[in-house]
């Protein structure tokens, strides 16, 4: 079973928003035809919306946390015990504005280099053993607003092109790891 977590904020002021990188790819990956996955439900038990594919082959869940994505660990510990999946099991998508736009980079047993919903994650399961795929959001020229601010700014319709060409990217890193293997997803996208 594979946990595939896509970290960003509830609510409609956040819906485009750059640090809602993680749920905005994982609506692309839900109707991409990858797997059949139902619409997202939310679960309040587990603090977070749910979409469950239905692979013959290993099931896979995705999920938006609904804790804010600076407790994102919350949801994140919540849904690893419900499924009882390892850590190692869990992919993580969210924003990462040290990266250039456009580029993803795709890390395991990582520290958080400072992202607070990564941070959170890492404390509540007491381990950093998860996947990420950190997708590049650093703009070029940078933007002059601190990084807490420019995150929550709206993506813009030019910047717009750019990430339907990073949910390619991670679909396709994504097929990689579930068919040859994370290792090969990280040789062939990084």
């Amino acid at each position: 079973m594979k946990l595939i977590i896509g970290l960003g904020n509830p609510g409609e002021q956040y819906a485009l928003t750059w640090h809602n990188l993680g749920f905005i790819i994982l609506d692309a990956l839900r109707t991409a035809g990858i797997d059949e996955f139902g619409p997202f439900r939310e679960h309040k038990k587990l603090s977070a919306a749910i979409s469950q594919g239905i692979n013959p082959e290993e099931k896979i869940i995705l999920a938006k946390p609904q804790t804010f994505m600076n407790r994102s660990g919350i949801a994140v510990k919540a849904l690893m015990s419900f499924y009882k999946v390892a850590p190692e099991d869990i992919w993580i998508l969210h924003d990462e504005a040290d990266i250039a736009l456009g580029k993803i980079r795709i890390a395991r047993n990582a520290s958080s280099a400072g992202h607070k919903g990564i941070q959170s994650i890492i404390d509540e399961l007491g381990s950093q053993s998860f996947v990420r795929f950190r997708l590049g959001i650093k703009q070029d020229p940078p933007s002059l607003l601190p990084t807490d601010e420019y995150v929550l700014q709206k993506i813009d319709a030019k910047s717009k092109v750019v990430v339907d060409g990073i949910a390619q990217e991670v679909l396709g890193a994504i097929e990689v790891a579930l068919t040859r293997g994370i290792t090969e997803a990280m040789n062939d996208f990084n």
